[in-house]
């Protein structure tokens, strides 16, 4: 202790320290340790009691307060008395006041700290509490619904010209490219007085995810399959889809009315991948049509009628609305719009929902062709207004009770997911902390391996301090605005198949759902980005804006074309490549050596079997299908004379400049000459 004090003063006795900031019992310690009393001093000092600490509860019993604290209930009867409480005899009385507590304690010579009772689990409070999905209802309020029938395929099969058919309109015609490139769902009214809720699903490779989506939020799947194509990869994967849904297929054979089409080997192919028709003895219906000229239609639907007769289609009309996200886009009047097919409950204005973490009061609802609609029952599909956010597509939809119930099961889903996120940078942070310690202790083994002065651990250690200048990699930088939120996804998905980083990296810097606006112009002039918009408008005045600062706007309307804008975008910064042309071949026939300048030099005596061989160019020396060498020619002669050129069949002299080469009969000499190529990647988006 005296030593303490001893450091004490010298720390206050150091110049810039102000006299005028000790206390009284510094100063007082400073002239004790001048006239040598320090010891005295220290002595005297009284020795401060650290004051224990009993663990009490919330409703702890005197005579479990007694047992804490290690005194006698007498001890805690007194206590009380003193404080003028006499209510209190019988030792299991509960002290419900805290505040009693924590003054019976301290009368006593102790202080508190509240605890949970031992034994008692403590359960975390639920702060919100999610949306769920409602239990299955009761048989007695289900009633009959129509369909929900998906039409599946591969692209140019003719599934929008069946629907066309069907419901005697002409969207095949308002395409792009003839394909179809986003989910539609139509409520259709047939000629036999059946409602079917038709969802037409492109049949193109880029839109796999819509028609996952579309086989999966159905009863029934009409493959189409065409009679002069067959089974193609799309329609395979339309198979698949079906299957993993559990959904029946009906088959519509399609073109029929075409000059190729033979609907045996169709069905045949069909039968191949597990499909057997009900013509070849299986249990699969199939119609042969002609969606053009309306051939059969009549016996589809009805087909379609049967299969629903025999699932027996109910669904619960008065409960809370389930839904599912079937589109979603910005339009430009109505703002934020969900198409969304109802599975349960009857949606109304005014409804509450929720959908991942986007909701919406339900403003207005409308039809495909635009109309409003004031409710909308299980089995249809409506496009709903009021969303403050759109939700991810494919996405449940719920309903909630009130808005109290909404926000609680926003919040929740927040929470879930702001654990699931710090949860992965948790797990990024410690597998970067593990590469570093990794890398930590090969150095320190290296260091004591080989000392610390040794030159590699100093070349080493400098290295990893002072970073070397990388090259520049190559970039380019993109951001996508489209029409609908599937089309959005579609491209997304293609870009992740891109695997030519080591080239050039495809950064996507920004998407959304809706027309170009005047943040997607600067954050475009900030990356120097390309702004891709798919099927989507632009104002004049950030078209102007975007031209006056050099940010590049294209616009496309059909996916192909746009994945090859993007693939040249690639090819035109990819820097040139060195390829090497071959311009002949020679043959070693033996090896001589000669006096070159008193130095004796090998040389090959070589035919010319392919070509011609240039000396200016350089040469390649094969042995065994392996190049041991690469080099240029040092002397080329024929006969005695030095050339520079030598034809083909023509025998010849080469001395190449390295003198340690051996040469053995039977090797080849290739001459090459190094022209500058473009470069191309090579990314395969599956179509």
């Amino acid at each position: 202790m005296i030593e303490t004090y001893i450091q004490h003063q010298c720390y206050h006795s150091t110049p810039g320290y102000y006299k005028q900031r000790m206390t009284k019992e510094e100063m007082k310690v400073t002239t004790m340790l001048k006239e040598g009393n320090l010891q005295e001093y220290v002595i005297k000092q009284p020795i401060r009691k650290r004051i224990p600490v009993v663990e009490v509860w919330k409703n702890i019993t005197i005579k479990e307060l007694a047992n804490c604290a290690n005194r006698n209930v007498k001890d805690i009867m007194n206590v009380l008395n003193m404080l003028g409480i006499a209510r209190y005899t019988n030792p299991n009385s509960i002290l419900v006041n805290s505040n009693l507590v924590c003054d019976i304690l301290k009368r006593l010579g102790y202080k508190t700290k509240t605890i949970p009772r031992p034994g008692m689990k403590v359960e975390e409070e639920v702060k919100y509490k999610n949306i769920v999905r409602s239990p299955p209802a009761d048989e007695s309020v289900l009633v009959k619904r129509h369909p929900v029938v998906t039409i599946m395929g591969h692209v140019d099969h003719g599934k929008t010209t069946l629907l066309d058919s069907l419901r005697n309109t002409s969207v095949v015609d308002t395409e792009f490219g003839g394909i179809t490139q986003h989910i539609g769902a139509f409520d259709v009214t047939l000629k036999t007085g059946e409602r079917v809720t038709f969802l037409d699903t492109p049949g193109h490779a880029a839109f796999t995810a819509m028609r996952y989506r579309g086989a999966h939020a159905t009863d029934i799947v009409v493959l189409v399959v065409a009679a002069d194509d067959g089974v193609k990869e799309q329609t395979l994967q339309s198979i698949e889809m079906a299957r993993d849904a559990k959904v029946p297929i009906i088959v519509a054979i399609n073109k029929i009315d075409k000059p190729a089409a033979d609907i045996k080997r169709t069905q045949q192919m069909l039968a191949e991948h597990g499909i057997v028709v009900e013509d070849l003895g299986g249990d699969v219906q199939s119609v042969n049509i002609s969606a053009l000229k309306g051939s059969n239609l009549q016996t589809l639907t009805e087909a379609i009628a049967l299969q629903a007769e025999i699932m027996n289609l109910k669904g619960d009309p008065v409960g809370l609305v389930e839904a599912v996200a079937i589109e979603c886009a910005n339009h430009t009047g109505r703002g934020k719009l969900v198409t969304a097919l109802i599975k349960r409950g009857t949606l109304k204005k005014g409804c509450l929902l929720v959908s991942g973490l986007a909701w919406a009061k339900v403003r207005n609802m409308f039809n495909e062709t635009g109309r409003t609609v004031l409710e909308a029952k299980p089995s249809e599909a409506v496009q709903i207004i009021g969303w403050r956010e759109l939700p991810p597509v494919g996405a449940e939809i719920l309903e909630a009770q009130n808005e109290q119930e909404l926000h609680s099961a926003l919040n929740y889903r927040e929470s879930m997911r702001n654990e699931s996120m710090a949860k992965e940078h948790h797990d990024a942070a410690n597998k970067k902390y593990e590469e570093h310690l990794l890398e930590y202790k090969r150095q320190l083994h290296l260091k004591w391996t080989l000392g610390r002065f040794h030159p590699k651990y100093k070349t080493l250690k400098t290295s990893t301090r002072v970073k070397k200048e990388e090259k520049k990699c190559l970039e380019v930088n993109c951001i996508i605005k489209g029409d609908v939120a599937g089309s959005v996804e579609a491209i997304l998905n293609i870009f992740d198949t891109y695997t030519e980083d080591n080239l050039c990296k495809l950064n996507v810097v920004h998407y959304g759902v809706g027309a170009v606006t005047e943040s997607d112009v600067e954050l475009a002039e900030t990356f120097n980005a390309i702004i891709y918009r798919f099927n989507v408008n632009i104002s004049r005045g950030i078209e102007d804006d975007a031209t006056k600062k050099e940010v590049r706007i294209r616009n496309y309307n059909v996916i192909y074309k746009l994945v090859d804008d993007v693939k040249q975008e690639i090819n035109n910064i990819l820097p040139e490549v060195d390829v090497e042309e071959v311009l002949g071949k020679a043959r070693v026939l033996q090896e001589f050596q000669i006096n070159d300048k008193k130095k004796k030099v090998k040389v090959a005596g070589c035919r010319c079997t392919k070509g011609v061989l240039e000396k200016s160019e350089m040469f390649h020396v094969i042995r065994g299908n392996q190049i041991i060498y690469t080099g240029r020619v040092v002397s080329m002669r024929h006969l005695k004379d030095e050339v520079l050129r030598i034809e083909e069949s023509v025998e010849c002299g080469l001395q190449l400049d390295d003198p340690t080469l051996i040469f053995q009969p039977g090797d080849t000499l290739v001459c090459f000459t190094l022209r500058k190529m473009p470069q191309t990647i090579n990314w395969d988006p599956g179509f």
